[in-house]
């Protein structure tokens, strides 16, 4: 099976999409990409999560200026789009990006994209194959989180606890943003009919001078299991975990910004 790589352009250049995928071939790999879309009120920035999930895909590849990099709106779809590859492919599914026209610090980008390489467009080539050929990295993830992107219902969160783990409650919070309805049931679909054991709305949460908003249920939830939360907006970042009404609650934050 050839190896291929997806590739996301951040700015509409016809030429530049061109170079970029022959640069690609020139080392037997199969491309496929687009050009990125920052329409967040279609998710368009979910298109791509059905293509990164072939098998053959072992690469995605991010090419952009440091503006756009830069920019809030096109942050929080790589980062969604990232989450959303991570679900399926594995927290380890290798991503490489290229600034143009400066140094690119993934520690300033959203949590999902922190582990990505930064590589200079001359030296792409080798570490494009090198990477699509390794097996994924596997890398043993606290918790899990999925999301949903569908138009016509919003965007809809998942999260629950890690392999061999349970909760004995759930706690999402979002800084910005606003979050609509919640729920729980089986992992990896959202439920249709639940209910819900002491449902919270409106927690007040305050962590790295960020303040929360989160809602909360009470129900224990086995690895096989997800609270499911409906978000409106875009988030800078969330906070989540197991409910506790102590304070050693252990809870998770994703920056999505």
């Amino acid at each position: 099976m050839t190896k291929s790589v997806f590739i996301s352009i951040l700015e509409k250049d016809e030429a530049k999409g061109k170079g970029l995928f022959q640069t690609v071939t020139r080392y037997g790999l199969a491309v496929n990409g687009h050009f990125w879309s920052d329409n967040l009120e279609k998710m368009e920035w979910a298109g791509p999560v059905a293509e990164m999930d072939k098998p053959e895909v072992g690469v995605w590849l991010i090419k952009g200026t440091k503006a756009s990099f830069a920019n809030p709106d096109i942050r929080f779809g790589l980062g969604l789009l990232a989450a959303g590859v991570q679900a399926r492919r594995g927290y380890g599914f290798p991503i490489v990006c290229i600034c143009e026209d400066g140094d690119l610090d993934v520690q300033t980008l959203p949590t999902m994209l922190r582990n990505a390489d930064v590589v200079e467009e001359s030296k792409l080539g080798a570490k494009l194959a090198a990477k699509a050929n390794m097996p994924i990295k596997k890398v043993e993830p606290e918790y899990r989180f999925d999301l949903y992107p569908l138009p016509s219902l919003g965007l809809w969160l998942e999260v629950g606890p890690a392999p061999g783990h349970s909760w004995k409650g759930a706690l999402l919070g979002v800084s910005g943003g606003e979050i609509t309805a919640h729920g729980t049931g089986p992992a990896g679909m959202l439920p249709e009919k639940c209910v819900l054991n002491f449902p919270m709305k409106g927690l007040k949460l305050e962590l790295g001078g960020s303040e929360y908003v989160g809602w909360a249920v009470k129900n224990e939830l086995s690895e096989g299991e997800s609270y499911f939360v409906k978000v409106t907006g875009t988030p800078d970042s969330l906070l989540f975990g197991e409910f506790s009404e102590g304070d050693d609650a252990e809870l998770f934050s994703l920056s999505l910004k």
